[in-house]
């Protein structure tokens, strides 16, 4: 099995002057989720090279035992310093894709029309796709085949209005993900701040927070698997 994992390239926080970027966590788990698989895994992101850390995925606060492996893994890091461009992957070469958050993906990939082309393939394609916290933001723009949201009348999840309240940034980002999936027509829903939650829906699996990028890596893992069995 081939995954494409999606980052942003995105990394200013609005007007604060403060960096952001992509959730290291949400990289690192899913990542060795999929190394243990046995799946190939190729990283993309819209400029391509390097993407930006959010750094406060780094601190110790937020570390882990996967995001400490990650960081001392010389392949994963060479494979994180050399992404392709986002604009230069077909859907047709992949098994399935994985949208990892941090703050970033608000700015650039929920805006980028190669990200949407890629997500609407993907899923026309019957083949199974993830986004956890900040990336079902992603989704904003995607569409069904005849137009209509692509979440509109689905069941997900996403960071949380409170959890965007809680880290004081409510303010900052250009949409709230809680709220844009529902005006969507998303059937949200949402369990306490910062517990690991998934929902699937069909081919469409979404994760609230950072606690739940693995737990959304071992759902992918399981619907691509009974999907090929």
């Amino acid at each position: 099995m081939k995954v494409l994992i999606v980052l942003t390239s995105h990394d200013k926080l609005g007007d604060t002057g403060r960096r952001t970027g992509f959730w290291l966590e949400e990289l690192a788990a899913p990542y060795y989720r999929f190394k243990e698989a046995g799946w190939e895994i190729v990283l993309a992101s819209p400029q391509g090279g390097r993407p930006p850390l959010d750094p406060k995925s780094n601190e110790p606060g937020f570390q882990t035992d996967q995001t400490r492996r990650f960081e001392a893994d010389p392949e994963a890091t060479a494979a994180l310093a050399d992404t392709v461009r986002l604009d230069s992957v077909s859907a047709d070469d992949f098994d399935t894709v994985f949208y990892p958050g941090g703050h970033g993906p608000l700015w650039d990939l929920a805006e980028d029309t190669d990200s949407a082309r890629l997500i609407e393939t993907t899923l026309r394609s019957g083949k199974p796709l993830a986004l956890v916290c900040h990336a079902p933001g992603v989704l904003r723009h995607t569409v069904n085949e005849d137009g209509t949201p692509l979440v509109r009348g689905k069941q997900v999840t996403g960071f949380a209005n409170s959890e965007e309240e809680a880290v004081q940034l409510t303010e900052v980002v250009p949409f709230l993900v809680e709220d844009e999936l529902k005006d969507l027509g998303g059937v949200y829903s949402k369990v306490g701040d910062w517990n690991p939650y998934v929902v699937q829906d069909g081919l469409l699996i979404t994760g609230q927070n950072p606690a739940s990028s693995a737990p959304a890596a071992d759902a992918l893992i399981k619907l691509v698997t009974t999907a090929g069995a």
